[in-house]
């Protein structure tokens, strides 16, 4: 039997309680905003959050009128989405699956990807077959928004180590190498529980500039159309934190 690839093993209870701190309902909702007003989403618009986790967007899209399909491939954080969303009182089509094979056809006006959830994949192909997929999933003139690091600011602000304990008093270390060669940024992650009981994971992903992720869209039949510096709308600089980029499927 194979070992489970890392992002088939990562995005579990552990992970919410890693990230615990980083989604309060305030920063959701901020993103969900700059969403909308970046690809234009009028309500009955059809979006697909593509690596939805558990739901932090999907939820308040659909809240906003929008007809949201969540796909992800951690049933975890899918049982969790059906449950806030149950809870709220929205639809909204959750669909478990890998992204590299996506069952859409020129179903969806806009997709998104959003918390550096692309380039987990060693093979570059595959990164390539996910936007394909993408391609597919869209109409004609429909708009995928790709979120994730900003490649060129973070060479001044690595930081080889990051240690914090959570509001629910789990200890976290995580560790990072900078594979130059592969253009990877490796992470080892420890948490220890306030139980005193420890898990330990690990992820690997691509690290690539805008001229990088512009060409890779494409050779993926999706045309750049504009960039940011994060979903606020904010010109990208050589300083911006955050990258968002925004192709569209011309034909």
């Amino acid at each position: 039997m194979r070992e489970p690839a890392w992002y088939e093993s990562f995005f579990g209870a552990d992970y919410l309680e890693i990230y615990r701190d980083l989604f309060p309902p305030e920063a959701a909702a901020a993103d969900v905003a700059g969403l909308v007003s970046l690809l234009g989403l009028a309500p009955g618009a059809r979006v697909l959050d593509l690596a939805c986790g558990h739901g932090r967007h999907a939820i308040p899209l659909a809240e906003r009128g929008c007809a949201v399909t969540g796909y992800d491939l951690s049933e975890t954080f899918l049982t969790h989405a059906r449950a806030a969303a149950a809870a709220r009182g929205v639809p909204v089509r959750w669909l478990r699956g890998d992204m590299r094979a996506l069952p859409f056809d020129t179903e969806f006006d806009a997709a998104i990807n959003v918390f550096t959830a692309f380039g987990y994949f060693e093979d570059p192909e595959e990164d390539a077959e996910t936007l394909r997929g993408v391609r597919r999933a869209l109409a004609p003139g429909g708009r995928f928004l790709l979120e994730t690091l900003h490649r060129d600011a973070l060479l001044a602000r690595f930081r080889p180590r990051v240690e914090y304990t959570t509001s629910g008093g789990a200890q976290v270390t995580r560790d990072y190498v900078w594979d130059l060669a592969r253009n990877r940024i490796e992470e080892s992650v420890a948490l220890v529980r306030p139980d005193g009981t420890r898990a330990e994971y690990t992820t690997s992903v691509c690290t690539r500039s805008l001229h990088e992720l512009i060409a890779l869209m494409r050779s993926a039949g999706l045309e750049p159309v504009a960039w940011y510096g994060g979903l606020d709308g904010s010109a990208l600089e050589l300083g911006s934190r955050r990258l968002v980029l925004i192709s569209e499927r011309r034909r």
